[in-house]
């Protein structure tokens, strides 16, 4: 990984929810520094982890729905539905 792209990725592409994860972050290591908290502390790595690299759970867009792919030849089928209806009222 190269300086550029560090800085690229540090410096360009900031959301709301990254914001929030920083925002987040700072204050639980204020909290973990305050009360000595060790599990705060590493909660707190966690969150400025994926602030600064601008990752999620489950790493950078690993949750994102891939695109479906459009081929014009593909020919659309209509459906036909049947509607059910019960004999029998239940009371």
């Amino acid at each position: 990984m190269t300086l550029d792209s560090i800085k690229s990725t540090l410096f360009t592409n900031w959301h709301l929810v990254r914001i929030l994860r920083l925002v987040f972050g700072i204050f639980v290591l204020v909290q973990a520094v305050t009360t000595r908290d060790a599990l705060a502390g590493m909660i707190s790595a966690l969150f400025l982890f994926q602030a600064f690299t601008n990752t999620g759970c489950c790493g950078a867009s690993g949750c994102a729905v891939p695109s479906a792919s459009v081929n014009k030849n593909q020919k659309i089928e209509e459906v036909e539905y049947e509607e059910i209806k019960s004999s029998s009222v239940d009371k």
